[in-house]
C-alpha cells in the first residue's frame, strides 16, 4: 500500500493537506502504474457472469418474477461461475491490463462467452436425456452470450476511457504533438507514446498527404493535410510544438516544405527511428532525433544494391588509405559489411585512427582490422605495407583537400596528392593488387586551384598508367601471368558532413551564436551523403576493368546562402534577424560553380541510371610520366611559383580564380 497509507493517515485540515494527500496517491499510481490485480478481474468476469445468466433469464421470461423464482437460480449460478472459472483459467482473460484493452482482448472475452456457452448448451442437453427440468433454454443462452460480452467488455472500456481521461488531466502540460503518417507505423509511435507514462509528449492530431483521409479520425484523434493550412489550425487550436515524422519513405521534397512550414510557425521538426528498431525493447524519448541537414537534400537518396560488390571483396585483403577521414571510416564501415579477409586501415592520424579500430571491434568483432600508422608519401613505409599485408584491392582516399590551404602550400599538395598516388600505385603493381580504386572530386574538372588541379594530375597518371600497363600486357601476350592492375577513378561532389565541410563549421558558428560565414551570396555547390558516396566508390570498385572516370549523377546544386538560412530556421531561429548571414568573399581558388566534367568531355551510360563513365581525353603515360617526374623534384625543393606553372603545363584547362597565380595565366597569354 505505501504512499497511499502514509497519505490516508494525515490529517487533512486545510488545501495544503488535501494537494499532498491527491500528489501521494499520484505518485503511488505513477510508482506502481496502477495495474488492477489479475484475481480482482478474474472476481469480476465471475460475477459478471452470473449475474448476466440470471439478467438473462429474467429477460426471456419478460420480468415474470414468480416464473423466474420456479428455476434453480442458486444451481444455475453455481454453473455458470463454475464453468466461466475454469475456462477463465484456459484463456486467461483476466490477465490482460484493463486500461490496455485491445482487439486481442476483445477477441479472447468473446471466444470465452461462445465457449461457455457450448457448455451451458450441452448441460442442457443433459438434462433433456434425464427428463430434468429446464435450466438454459437456448433462448437464454444466446441472450447471455451477448449480455456477458457486453458487460465484461464494459467495464475494461470505462476503466480504459477513465485511465485516458485521467491522464488526460494529469498530461495537460507535456509537450503536444502530431504524427506525420497514418500507417502502421504512425499509429504504432502514437500507441507507444500513448502508453509510456513517463514520456513527456502528448500525441493530439495525425498528419498525412493523401486528401483521401484528411478530416476522418485515427485512434480517436483527428486527422490533417500535410499543408501551411493544416498547420497553422493545429498550432491554433491543437497547440502543438512539435512534429514527429514517423515515414520513413518521405520524399525529400516534402520533408523540406514540412521543414519549412513548421520552421516559420516555430514548430519542431523530429523524426523517429524506423519501428523495427525500437518495438521489441520498448519506447522512449531517445526514438526521437533532430531533422539534420542531410535529411533535406532535394533528391532520393540512391540506394545502390550489387551482388557483385559482395563477390568482389569477400574473402580479400583490402587496404583503405586515408582510413581515418570522414570518406576513408565510412569505407571502412561499409566494407566490413561484406565480410573480406582483412582490411589495412592506413592514416598518419593515431588518434582518429585508434577510434576507428575500436568501433570496428565492436561492431564487427570477427573482421580482422589492421591500423597502419603510415604516411603515403613515405616509400620505404608504404613498401613494408604491401609486402606485410598483400592486400589485393586498394581504395585510396588519402589526400589533402582543403582549396585555401592548398593554394598557399602549393608544393604539399602536389607532393600529397600526386607523388602519394604515384607510389601507392606503382605498388600496387609490383605487388600484384587486382583493382586499385582512387577517390577523386569535381573540383579536378576545369581546375581554378591548386588542389583541384593537382588531383586531375593523379588522375591522368593512374588512368594513363592504367593504358600503358594493359597495352603492355597485351603485347607480350604473357601466358601464366596475372593481369596488370586495374586502376579506377570515382568523382564526386561535396560531402555533407565530412571533415572541413560547410555543414559542421555551420553548425559550430550556430552553436556560438553566429554570425554564419558564406563566402558569396550565389555560390552553389553538389551535396551527397557520406554513405552515398562510399556507396558510389565500392560500386565503382566492382564495376570498373580499367582507366574509367566515374561520376554521380548529383542531382541539383544547392546555393550554400539558402542552405545557410535553412540551418538558422531548423534551429527555431530566423535568418539575418535572430542569427545574421555574412557574406566574406570567394577565397583563394574558389569558384561559384562546381563542375563533374569537364566541357570537353562526354559520358556513356552504365547499367545503373545514376552513374556514368567520363569519357575523358588521353595522355601518353611516357610523356606524362617525364612531366610529373619533373613536377614532384620541384615541388620536392617547394619552388611555389615553377610547381604551380609545371601544373599548368600538365593541366592546360587549369585557370586560377581569385588568387595569386593569375598572373602565370596571363604571361601564358
Amino acid at each position: 500500500m505505501g504512499y497511499v497509507t502514509i497519505a490516508l493517515c494525515i490529517p487533512i485540515r486545510n488545501g495544503y493537506d488535501q494537494n499532498l494527500v491527491s500528489n501521494l496517491i499520484y505518485l503511488k499510481m505513477v510508482k506502481k502504474s496502477w495495474i488492477t490485480p489479475s484475481w480482482l478481474i478474474l472476481l469480476l468476469d465471475l460475477m459478471y457472469a452470473g449475474a448476466a445468466m440470471l439478467f438473462a433469464l429474467l429477460l426471456r421470461l419478460n420480468f415474470d418474477l414468480d416464473a423466474f423464482r420456479n428455476y434453480p437460480l442458486k444451481d444455475i449460478f453455481s454453473i455458470v461461475v463454475g464453468v466461466t472459472f475454469v475456462f477463465s483459467l484456459l484463456l486467461r482473460t483476466y490477465k490482460g491490463v484493463v486500461r490496455y484493452t485491445s482487439v486481442a482482448d476483445i477477441g479472447r472475452i468473446s471466444g470465452l462467452s461462445f465457449v461457455c456457452s457450448l457448455v451451458y448448451y450441452n448441460i442442457e442437453n443433459i438434462k433433456l436425456l434425464n427428463e430434468g427440468a429446464m435450466i438454459f433454454p437456448l433462448s437464454v443462452i444466446v441472450i447471455n452470450f451477448f449480455i456477458s460480452i457486453f458487460t465484461w467488455l464494459s467495464y475494461r472500456l470505462i476503466v480504459k476511457w477513465f485511465f485516458r481521461f485521467y491522464w488526460r488531466e494529469r498530461n495537460e502540460n507535456k509537450l503536444r504533438a502530431a504524427i506525420y503518417n497514418t500507417s502502421h507505423s504512425g499509429v504504432m509511435v502514437r500507441k507507444m507514446i500513448n502508453e509510456d507514462n513517463n514520456a513527456n509528449i502528448r500525441v493530439v492530431a495525425f498528419l498525412e498527404n493523401t486528401s483521401v483521409l484528411t478530416g476522418r479520425r485515427l485512434e480517436g484523434l483527428p486527422i490533417y493535410a500535410a499543408c501551411s493550412a493544416s498547420l497553422q489550425k493545429l498550432v491554433t487550436q491543437e497547440r502543438i510544438k512539435l512534429l514527429i515524422i514517423a515515414d520513413e519513405q518521405i520524399e525529400p521534397a516534402l520533408l523540406n516544405e514540412l521543414v519549412d512550414q513548421c520552421a516559420a510557425l516555430n514548430i519542431r521538426v523530429q523524426k523517429v527511428l524506423p519501428v523495427d528498431q525500437w518495438i521489441s525493447g520498448g519506447w522512449n524519448n531517445t526514438q526521437l532525433k533532430d531533422i539534420n541537414i542531410e535529411d533535406l537534400l532535394e533528391r532520393s537518396v540512391i540506394n545502390i544494391q550489387n551482388q557483385q560488390v559482395s563477390r568482389s571483396l569477400k574473402g580479400r585483403y583490402v587496404l583503405v588509405t586515408g582510413a581515418a577521414g570522414s570518406i576513408g571510416s565510412e569505407l571502412v564501415r561499409q566494407l566490413i559489411k561484406n565480410t573480406p579477409a582483412a582490411i589495412i586501415m592506413c592514416d598518419n592520424a593515431e588518434s582518429a585512427l585508434h577510434e576507428l579500430e575500436l568501433e570496428v571491434a565492436e561492431t564487427a568483432p570477427d573482421i580482422p582490422v589492421v591500423p597502419f600508422i603510415g604516411d603515403v608519401c613515405d616509400r620505404n613505409r608504404m613498401q613494408q605495407l604491401f609486402e606485410v599485408y598483400a592486400p589485393t584491392v586498394v581504395y585510396h582516399a588519402a589526400a589533402y583537400k582543403h582549396v585555401p590551404m592548398m593554394e598557399k602550400n602549393p608544393s604539399i599538395a602536389v607532393t600529397n596528392n600526386v607523388r602519394g598516388t604515384k607510389i601507392l600505385a606503382e605498388l600496387s603493381v609490383e605487388y600484384e593488387v587486382e583493382k586499385f580504386i582512387m577517390v577523386s572530386t569535381d573540383k579536378a574538372v576545369n581546375p581554378t586551384n591548386v588542389m583541384g588541379a593537382s588531383k586531375r594530375i593523379a588522375e591522368i597518371f593512374i588512368q594513363s598508367y592504367n593504358r600503358y600497363l594493359h597495352d603492355t600486357f597485351q603485347k607480350n601476350g604473357s601466358l601464366g601471368v596475372a593481369p596488370p592492375t586495374r586502376f579506377i577513378t570515382t568523382r564526386f561532389g561535396n560531402v555533407l558532413g565530412s571533415n572541413g565541410s560547410v555543414i559542421p563549421r555551420f553548425k559550430k558558428q550556430l552553436e556560438n551564436g553566429g554570425p554564419l560565414t558564406v563566402t558569396h551570396p550565389e555560390i552553389t555547390r553538389y551535396f551527397m551523403t557520406i554513405p552515398e558516396a562510399c556507396q558510389l566508390v565500392l560500386e565503382a570498385g566492382a564495376m570498373g576493368e580499367g582507366g574509367e572516370i566515374f561520376v554521380f549523377d548529383m542531382g541539383k546544386p544547392v546555393k550554400i546562402a539558402d542552405l545557410a538560412a535553412k540551418m538558422i530556421r531548423m534551429s527555431g531561429r530566423e535568418p539575418d534577424k535572430d542569427i545574421k548571414i555574412l557574406f566574406t568573399g570567394l577565397r583563394p581558388g574558389e569558384k561559384l560553380y562546381e563542375e563533374l566534367l569537364n566541357t570537353a568531355e562526354n559520358t556513356r551510360p552504365t547499367y545503373h541510371d545514376k552513374i556514368m563513365i567520363a569519357s575523358v581525353r588521353e595522355y601518353d603515360f611516357v610523356e606524362v610520366s617525364e612531366l610529373i617526374k619533373e613536377l614532384l623534384n620541384t615541388a620536392h625543393e617547394h619552388y611555389i611559383t615553377p610547381t604551380v606553372t609545371l601544373m599548368k603545363k600538365l593541366v592546360p584547362e587549369f585557370i586560377s580564380r581569385n588568387s595569386t597565380f593569375e598572373q602565370l595565366d596571363k604571361m601564358k597569354l
